[in-house]
């Protein structure tokens, strides 16, 4: 019976520190290190990410509706986000993150502040532990997370946080 008691409160005390890790950041947390690729096979870390002005890391699925959605919104807007560096990432292949992006996000990937990386090496997940696509996370000029989101009707927050 002893041995059945200490077996639960062990299982207990690591479901609880795994439940610990898989929590979203909080806002005033630093943007995560990670490694993503450019398209020439070149690498992007979110260390290279500048400070001084806010930016926005949207994680996004080619397929997914809602990720399709978001695109399109922030595509429609994209001029009044001139002022914020934005990466969007995806785990895709190439040929399915172009589709994705010439067909939802055509005008937004024009612009100078704005880049595409892929997550080849799956770690954005660990990194940022999204709960879902899209996760959109939005930093300041101090590189602290400002606010979070995986719901696209959340769109709209972020621009007056804009």
């Amino acid at each position: 019976m002893k041995k059945l008691k200490y077996s639960f409160v062990l299982l207990l005390a690591m479901f609880f520190s795994v439940a610990a890790f898989a929590q979203e950041p909080l806002p005033g947390s630093a943007i995560p290190t990670a490694i993503f690729y450019n398209r020439d096979n070149g690498v992007f870390s979110t260390q290279q990410i500048p400070g001084g002005k806010k930016s926005l890391i949207m994680f996004f699925d080619a397929t997914c509706g809602h990720c399709q959605q978001v695109a399109s919104q922030m595509n429609k807007r994209h001029k009044e986000l001139a002022n914020v560096n934005i990466y969007l990432v995806s785990q895709d292949e190439y040929r399915s993150i172009d589709y994705f992006t010439n067909t939802f996000a055509k005008e937004l990937v024009k612009q100078k502040n704005v880049k595409v990386v892929q997550d080849r090496d799956h770690v954005f997940i660990m990194a940022f532990h999204p709960k879902q696509y899209p996760a959109l996370y939005l930093y300041g000029p101090d590189k602290k997370l400002i606010f979070t989101s995986s719901k696209d009707t959340d769109v709209p927050k972020f621009f007056k946080l804009n």
